[in-house]
């Protein structure tokens, strides 16, 4: 890519500058880029530019009202990617939990200028165990004012099975009265969105034709690993996905996050590998017909 640019990330971004390959990450709804740092430093250390953007609406704090659309959310992750294309050649998509199904529209629509897509506990339902049956009642709910007058706690073990982990996060966000912090509640408007989204990229699956890396829990609290079956069985290209036996469903934090992020960097090394033989074909090729038309 010539003339490339540079942009200024949103402010409370992850962002890490390298070379020409990027990582385009997305955090999980109600979540932030933090969640993705294990992930993020591990790529900068191979010299790519890594960018994990704040997202308004999913990004823990930046929607109270719960007013922001899952299209808003969209075109900030949209945004986010043209910017990395402004400044890379060849860029990676990747999106934890509710994240992922926003990297999977942005899979769709621009997979002819992504190299890979890499899934981290995707949710295309909320049915983890530790999730309340309840739930499923919400799905009756037909109109987002109805929706906001709701309000849903991340229920224990707050997708950490680590218990000094959780015991850590929690710790860190308990507030003056002892007790957890909002920040383990999604506002019913929230996941309204979150469950249109969903709704719209699931007959969009086949269409996604980029090679793909699963990463799923086996005894995910949040999110059943049947999540991660449909995504393999309907996903139109490749999809390698690895199981974790000893994690729940905060994959980049808890007890195998060393696993998944050296995972993560095995199969960026493979896309890269893949990209660079297409490059060498496309130019060979390139080549080839100056030639012919010098003759």
């Amino acid at each position: 890519m010539t003339n490339k640019q540079k942009f200024q990330p949103t402010r409370g971004s992850l962002f890490i500058p390298g070379g020409s390959s990027g990582v385009l990450l997305i955090h999980s709804l109600g979540g932030s880029p933090l969640e993705m740092k294990s992930v993020a430093h591990a790529l900068s250390r191979k010299g790519m530019t890594v960018y994990c953007p704040v997202v308004p609406g999913l990004t823990f704090g930046t929607d109270v009202s719960g007013l922001s659309t899952w299209h808003d959310w969209y075109q900030t992750v949209s945004k986010a990617f043209d910017d990395l294309r402004s400044t890379c050649d060849t860029v990676i998509i990747g999106g934890a939990s509710a994240g992922s199904i926003l990297a999977l529209r942005l899979a769709a629509y621009r997979q002819d200028q992504a190299a890979g897509l890499m899934l981290y506990a995707p949710t295309l339902a909320v049915n983890g165990w530790a999730i309340p049956k309840m739930i499923k009642l919400f799905h009756l709910v037909t109109d987002k004012w109805t929706a906001r007058l709701f309000k849903f706690r991340t229920p224990a073990p707050y997708g950490i099975k680590d218990e000094r982990i959780r015991n850590f996060a929690l710790d860190a966000m308990r507030g003056a009265d002892n007790m957890p912090a909002d920040i383990t509640v999604r506002g019913g408007g929230t996941v309204y969105e979150f469950f249109s989204l969903v709704r719209n990229v699931r007959p969009m699956l086949s269409l996604v034709k980029l090679h793909t890396l699963i990463f799923h829990p086996r005894h995910d609290d949040q999110s059943d690993i049947k999540n991660t079956m449909t995504l393999q069985r309907k996903l139109g290209g490749v999809v390698e996905v690895s199981v974790l036996e000893d994690s729940y469903h905060l994959v980049t934090l808890d007890r195998q996050r060393n696993y998944v992020v050296d995972r993560t960097a095995e199969f960026v090394d493979r896309i890269l590998a893949a990209e660079a033989v297409k490059s060498g074909r496309k130019q060979a090729s390139t080549s080839s017909k100056q030639l012919g038309a010098a003759e």
